[in-house]
């Protein structure tokens, strides 16, 4: 994957159109979160943000470029530097407040809540997200995670039940039922 994603990101650099750049500083967002090792994550982490600031530089207008720029502050930083995820969660701020109904900044407020410890902030907005997009499987498990870590067993097997109804992979909803049987 990370050969992959250096090689787009610099193609993007060399074509330098806002689609080219935003597709490569994506492909590294969407891997960042589930990434573990801290100097990859970091390294990931800012190669999405100068893709993204580049873009911006393209269409300083585009919130899901500001959000996704916002993201790389919440998933890239370290438990060290708690001020990144603050600084990411503003600039996604700047776009939910101007437009409420942006579900993806609403969605990566969900996590910048959950990333900082400010879990009813997140149910808050991950509800929000799943009031407007009833089929959001990612936000419907983050609900329920959410909850679960809060020691709230009710509703987190209320989250997990609905996620398993929308759920077609057989592995994720054995995962999803032993989820359920552990907070039984």
């Amino acid at each position: 994957f990370l050969p992959f994603a250096y090689y787009t990101a610099e193609a993007a650099k060399l074509e330098n159109s806002e689609k080219s750049l935003t597709f490569a500083a994506q492909i590294f967002l969407g891997e960042l979160r589930g990434q573990d090792n801290p100097a990859i994550k970091s390294w990931m982490a800012t190669n999405a943000k100068e893709l993204f600031e580049k873009a911006l530089e393209l269409n300083p207008q585009n919130d899901s470029t500001k959000v996704g720029l916002g993201a790389c502050y919440i998933f890239g930083s370290s438990a060290a530097r708690p001020t990144e995820v603050r600084q990411g969660i503003q600039r996604i701020l700047e776009v939910a407040h101007r437009d409420t109904t942006n579900m993806y900044a609403q969605f990566m407020l969900g996590w910048g809540g959950i990333v900082s410890g400010q879990f009813d902030k997140a149910i808050e907005r991950l509800t929000t997200v799943v009031r407007h997009q009833p089929a959001n499987i990612e936000a419907i498990l983050l609900l329920a995670e959410v909850h679960q870590q809060q020691g709230n067993k009710a509703d987190a097997i209320k989250w997990y039940e609905a996620a398993r109804k929308l759920v077609g992979n057989p592995d994720m909803i054995k995962e999803i039922d032993q989820s359920i049987q552990s907070l039984r």
